[in-house]
């Protein structure tokens, strides 16, 4: 019963392709563990965690792992994004865009030029 309250979690990790990831049910606790590939992926599954059971929910516990913490994430551009969108996307704040920018200087020269499929790393917060 409590897999199917979290099942969104489970989606989420499977459409995120953790790795070494498995779920038990154990009294009433789901137990899920698994490597999310960056600090950003694991932030997005206990953001999910908490929409569903709250901020401290008992009826789960998740251990996941980071495979490359060196950044918060590895972004590919999509067409029409500026530094600005993607900013507010990982950091909540079209400011942060500067972060992002000073973080991929080696391959952009001007922040307000970035052009689809180009990886950007975004930087930890």
């Amino acid at each position: 019963m409590v897999k199917a309250k979290y099942q969104a979690v489970l989606d989420l990790g499977e459409s995120l392709n953790i790795q070494n990831g498995d779920v038990k049910e154990e009294n009433g606790q789901l137990k899920v563990w698994g490597t999310a590939k960056t600090p950003y992926e694991k932030d997005l599954i206990w953001d999910k965690i908490k929409a569903i059971g709250g901020e401290n929910p008992s009826d789960i516990m998740a251990d996941i792992k980071v495979a490359d913490s060196s950044v918060y994430h590895r972004h590919t551009v999509k067409s029409g994004e500026t530094l600005g969108k993607i900013a507010i996307q990982y950091y909540g704040k079209a400011s942060k865009y500067q972060d992002i920018f000073k973080a991929n200087s080696d391959i952009l020269k001007n922040p307000d030029i970035i052009h689809p499929d180009q990886e950007l790393i975004i930087p930890n917060p």
